[in-house]
C-alpha cells in the first residue's frame, strides 16, 4: 500500500484582542489640539499609536510639539531645523529633504516617513543618529 500525501491540517489563530485607549484613560494631560487631532482619520500612524507617543511626551511635561511625533532622535532633529515654535517652516523642511537627497516631488504631506542614519542640516552640517536609534530602524 502506498502513502497518501497529505498537507497538514492548517493552523487557526485567534485574534489578538482590540484594546481601545480613550483620551480620558490617560494619566496626564494632552493639549486640547494634539487630542483633537488624533482623533482625525485618514493618518497612516494608528490612533492609538498618537495617543502612547501624546501621553510619554506629556508624562515628560513636553508640550505640543513632542506630543505630536514619537519623538524620537530624528523627530527631534527635524524639529529643531524646521519648526519655527510648533509651526513648520515648510522651505527650510523642503531643503532639509534636497540637503538629504530625498526626492519629495510626490509629496503629499500624507505618505509615511523615512528613516535615516544621520541628518544633513541645510546649511551643510551632518547630525550622527545614536546608534540605538540606527539599530531600531535596521532591517
Amino acid at each position: 500500500m502506498s502513502k497518501k500525501n497529505r498537507a497538514p491540517a492548517p493552523v487557526v489563530l485567534a485574534p489578538e484582542p482590540v484594546i481601545e485607549i480613550t483620551l480620558a484613560d490617560l494619566p496626564v494631560d494632552i493639549d486640547a489640539e494634539v487630542a483633537e487631532e488624533i482623533e482625525k482619520k485618514g493618518s497612516v500612524v494608528k490612533s492609538t499609536y498618537k495617543k502612547k507617543y501624546a501621553a510619554r511626551a506629556a508624562g515628560q511635561g513636553l508640550g505640543k510639539t513632542a506630543q505630536r511625533s514619537c519623538w524620537d532622535w530624528l523627530a527631534q532633529e527635524l524639529a529643531s531645523e524646521c519648526l519655527d515654535g510648533t509651526k513648520i517652516d515648510i522651505g527650510r523642511f523642503l531643503a532639509t529633504l534636497e540637503a538629504n537627497a530625498v526626492d519629495h516631488s510626490r509629496w503629499t504631506n500624507r505618505s509615511k516617513g523615512w528613516e535615516g542614519r544621520h541628518l544633513k542640516t541645510v546649511e551643510g552640517a551632518e547630525i550622527a543618529a545614536p546608534a540605538e536609534w540606527v539599530a531600531k530602524f535596521t532591517n
